[in-house]
């Protein structure tokens, strides 16, 4: 837990107890050096705020509270999805992408479900350069079996 007094001309939160304002995080990571961990932190905090915004944040659709509430919830989800797509599903370059690059790589990959025999195939495009990329993604996940071509 961190004790700072926020900038000159912050707005003070209801949080904010005498002055200061408390960050905390917990972490799991051996390294002693607590300065380290806090600007590791912030960094992956930036970057889910910037996934977010990709995701539909950055714009909401309405003036109402009550469809920009269903919105966010729907980009937190989104979010989520995307999180654990990236953890679980993906490798190499696309572990790390920004939302933008696997919207183009992945999910624009033209594909067909076939059903036959109490089976569901995915028929991916052939000459799609990330159509492998993304039938690994999907052998990682259980019953799915995708046939490239």
């Amino acid at each position: 837990m961190r004790r700072e007094q926020p900038h000159p001309g912050a707005q003070l939160r209801f949080t904010d107890l005498d002055g200061y304002r408390y960050q905390v995080f917990v972490t799991d990571l051996p390294d002693a050096d607590l300065a380290y961990l806090e600007a590791l932190y912030r960094g992956r905090m930036e970057c889910r705020i910037r996934d977010m915004k990709d995701t539909g944040l950055a714009n909401l659709p309405s003036h109402d509270f009550a469809i920009n509430s269903v919105w966010l919830t729907l980009v937190l989800i989104a979010a989520d999805l995307l999180a654990w797509a990236k953890t679980l599903c993906l490798h190499g370059d696309l572990k790390t992408a920004e939302p933008k690059r696997i919207r183009y790589t992945l999910l624009h990959t033209a594909g067909l479900l076939i059903h036959s025999a109490r089976r569901t195939t995915l028929r991916l495009a052939a000459g799609w350069p990330w159509a492998t990329d993304l039938a690994a993604a999907f052998t990682r996940l259980p019953g799915w079996a995708p046939v490239p071509g």
